[in-house]
């Protein structure tokens, strides 16, 4: 039997196409564990990974929820023209025509909406 007659029967696939699928399947995980592969060597290096910063501009205090919608539940606030740690942005419920919400990790992880939180430097990375 030929490698082009097994090929050609449904549910067997062929050695180079096994082979194929198996050396794709390494490169793709090869090419997914790069970026933490570099962020550990970042941080072995002395470079810790970047820091958001921002500043609650919701005048009666924000509102920090345990998920990035207005349904979850309120972990804890922030007042008005507290300084917060952004660990990312993530898309959720829209509040004020903006879909963003800010994972912020002060003491307690929790979400912001973006609406109320006006960024210091740099707009934070995605999750």
């Amino acid at each position: 039997m030929s490698l082009r007659s097994t090929a050609t029967r449904p549910g067997i696939r062929s050695t180079a196409t096994r082979m194929g699928i198996c050396l794709a399947t390494g490169a793709l995980t090869a090419a997914l564990a790069a970026p933490a592969t570099a962020l550990a060597d970042d941080a072995a290096a002395g470079n810790p990974p970047p820091r958001y910063t921002g500043r609650v501009t919701a005048k009666s205090g924000l509102l920090l929820r345990d998920a990035p919608n207005r349904g979850s539940r309120i972990v804890r606030t922030e007042p008005y023209g507290a300084y917060v740690h952004i660990f990312c942005k993530s898309r959720g419920d829209r509040v004020h025509n903006s879909d963003l919400w800010y994972l912020l990790t002060d003491g307690t992880w929790a979400w912001g909406a973006a609406s109320y939180i006006a960024n210091v430097g740099a707009a934070p990375r995605w999750c």
